[in-house]
């Protein structure tokens, strides 16, 4: 049975067999790290049929990455988190393939069957917590090697091909991400319904491009973006003495005030969140306003807020915390006008 792979160490691909002694010297070595391909936002569904559909996880972006050394978890970042996600990494144990790089979302699901990125976060101890989320699980939603082969040039449909039967059956910790047989005007519709987050387009005939190129779009039922907390208004009556955040987005020349919130909180998070905020306080606001009676900090925390739009003078409206990003998710900061 393979091991976990040491904290540092790299992976390498498990050799192919040889055939008749000889080395095969056409396998393709299995790289430390792909970036990730992101999905580009879009106001509605692309239609036609080179488009497949999936739903859209809210969770934290993972690559696993197995050989004859072990399982390693890598996160967006380029971070190794393999023993925060243990119930992960023994189900990549467990695949029948020597060698591969499984794209995927870990999440954790609510009594209602949806990803809650907040559940998620209380799993893992909060930002900067050390706690193994025994609870998650991976949506698989792409193949990226496999077997000592280099898939990414491959047109998409033939990488889910080849997931749907490397992940066939598979219902414990790691899950093919399902394809929606489904208009994507009629999908979205749908998952805004039941309150999911939203849905994802990708290009059937697309290799595996990394960055924002726009062969994956993402479609969006209520926004949820990644803002600066650069200080907040204490209250003596509010969850954890916060009565709002200062949220803070990127704009042409530095940070820009973006808006305040005040719901999403528990009183858990709350608490935890005051104190990490009384730990870097500063002097002066980290953007040009003036307001009384805030307690700024150093903008070094980054909350993942869901907002149902935007005022006329650039203002989140109607946000609602869910929870803080880790460094290492390496989520982008919201850039206004962009």
């Amino acid at each position: 049975m393979l091991r976990a792979a040491p904290a540092g160490e790299v992976l390498r691909s498990a050799p192919v067999r040889p055939r008749r002694g000889e080395p095969d010297l056409f396998a393709d070595p299995m790289p430390a790290r792909i970036e990730p391909c992101l999905a580009l936002l879009k106001p509605k569904p692309p239609e036609g049929p080179d488009w497949l559909f999936e739903v859209k996880w809210d969770g934290y972006r993972l690559a696993i990455h197995r050989d004859a050394g072990g399982v390693r978890v890598i996160t967006r970042g380029g971070f190794d988190w393999t023993p925060r996600f243990p119930a992960i990494s023994a189900a990549a144990v467990e695949l029948d393939a020597g060698s591969f790089i499984l794209d995927g979302e870990a999440v954790v699901l609510d009594e209602s069957g949806r990803a809650d990125f907040g559940l998620l976060q209380q799993a893992l101890g909060g930002r900067g917590g050390r706690l193994h989320a025994e609870r998650a699980m991976l949506f698989a939603f792409d193949l990226l090697y496999l077997d000592g082969h280099d898939l990414t040039r491959m047109a998409l449909s033939e990488r889910r091909q080849m997931l749907e039967g490397l992940l066939a059956g598979e219902t414990g910790a790691i899950r093919l991400s399902e394809e929606v047989e489904a208009a994507g005007a009629e999908l979205l519709a749908h998952a805004c319904k039941i309150g999911l987050e939203g849905i994802i387009a990708k290009r059937r005939d697309a290799p595996y491009r990394s960055g924002r190129g726009g062969d994956w779009l993402k479609i969006k039922c209520i926004q949820a973006d990644t803002f600066l907390i650069i200080g907040y208004e204490p209250s003596s009556v509010a969850l954890g003495g916060i009565g709002r955040l200062l949220l803070a987005a990127k704009g042409n020349y530095g940070l820009t005030y973006a808006g305040s919130v005040g719901t999403g909180f528990t009183v858990d998070s709350a608490t935890a969140l005051r104190r990490q905020l009384d730990r870097i306080k500063a002097q002066s606001p980290p953007v040009r306003m003036a307001r009384k009676g805030v307690v700024w900090v150093r903008p070094k925390l980054a909350a993942e807020i869901a907002y149902r739009g935007w005022t006329h003078d650039d203002k989140l409206r109607h946000a609602s915390f869910k929870g803080l990003r880790e460094k290492a998710d390496e989520a982008q900061v919201y850039r206004l006008g962009g």
